[in-house]
């Protein structure tokens, strides 16, 4: 039997999201149900209930970085129990099957995985997101939120916080390397706190200095400003690893410029048009161009234990749900310092 449970939901594209019900599974076999705390706002988010990114399903419930307690489990889970602090990411089922999944990539499923909202299990029905209430997961989707972590600045973590470990951690920033973050937003100010715990040296790429303070305070070593021309001109051939998290056409030939031989410039935002740039670019210092999502549920929970080592949390702004709308805006106009939290406990009252 379903259970109605209280969200926030787009009813159509572009249109302001509006508190409604939407109807959770009944427990199956391997389930949790999660009584969701608090879910992060991506801009992803708004790609999607925008409709920037694509057709879309409607009503959408956004939300893929929930943090909560595990409320009742199936009969056969054998992970968690009641009580447990636990949180779901970008999606919440593959197809266990594939060459992908079977190596713990399950993020890259070759039948595709299923999104946490925007999406359909591979039985048709609709998923719907964490601007709700609760959520029912099958326990090898769930994640184990640590002690060390409060769940408010845990949230993040689950797209921001992976998205951003990741590749750090597949193109191996460390002692010794040289790492450059794009952007200082609600990704980028995640990626120069892991890189910096990680031993990297981190620089912020920003397109004015307006951010200093905070990115020298999150563990930045170095800040500069891509609006000045002369910035490309200092560090042409600096960097080991650039991590770009925007979602801008950046001029990426001068971004690539940047590298020292073999570097690699790695791609975690998606702009809405295609970007261009010189082959030259990468042929000439052996350098490379990439591409990230996020990462499978081993990474990720590897990510989690990692953070509460180093005592790592989101900045966050917390948020009731009747300012989810208002949130959308400031995300867009980049007035957020750096993730908007909503307290789901706001949706109860």
């Amino acid at each position: 039997m379903t259970t109605s449970v209280t969200a926030y939901a787009a009813p159509a594209p572009k249109a302001p999201l509006e508190r409604t019900t939407v109807e959770r599974r009944a427990l199956r076999e391997h389930d949790v149900l999660i009584e969701i705390a608090y879910a992060g706002i991506c801009h992803s988010d708004i790609h999607q209930a925008r409709e920037e990114w694509g057709t879309a399903l409607f009503p959408m419930v956004p939300g893929h970085e929930i943090a909560g307690v595990v409320a009742e489990v199936g009969p056969a889970v054998t992970k968690y129990a009641v009580g447990d602090r636990v949180g779901v990411g970008c999606f919440v089922d593959s197809c266990r099957e594939c060459e992908n999944c079977l190596a713990g990539e399950e993020q890259y499923c070759l039948k595709g995985e299923v999104p946490t909202y925007n999406g359909n299990e591979y039985d048709g029905a609709p998923t719907y997101g964490g601007y709700s209430t609760h959520i029912v997961v099958d326990e090898n989707y769930v994640l184990r939120i640590p002690e060390g972590i409060s769940l408010d600045v845990a949230a993040p973590l689950l797209c921001a916080g992976i998205t951003l470990y990741s590749p750090l951690a597949h193109w191996n920033a460390g002692p010794g390397k040289k790492v450059a973050i794009v952007g200082l937003g609600g990704l980028g100010h995640m990626g120069v706190k892991i890189a910096h715990a990680m031993g990297a040296e981190v620089t912020v790429l920003s397109q004015t200095l307006r951010k200093r303070d905070d990115g020298l305070r999150l563990g930045a070593d170095h800040f500069y400003a891509t609006g000045d021309e002369s910035t490309f001109t200092e560090l042409a051939g600096t960097f080991d690893l650039i991590v770009n998290t925007t979602s801008a056409n950046l001029p990426l030939d001068g971004y690539l410029s940047l590298l020292k031989l073999d570097g690699t410039l790695v791609h975690v935002g998606a702009p809405e048009n295609p970007s261009a740039f010189n082959q030259f670019s990468l042929i000439m210092g052996r350098r490379s161009m990439a591409g990230s999502k996020i990462g499978g549920i081993r990474q990720t929970q590897e990510m989690f234990d990692f953070c509460a080592e180093h005592g790592l949390g989101a900045e966050i702004e917390l948020i009731d749900g009747e300012r989810i709308n208002e949130a959308y805006d400031r995300v867009v106009s980049s007035d957020v310092r750096y993730r908007f939290v909503i307290d789901i406990a706001s949706l109860k009252a």
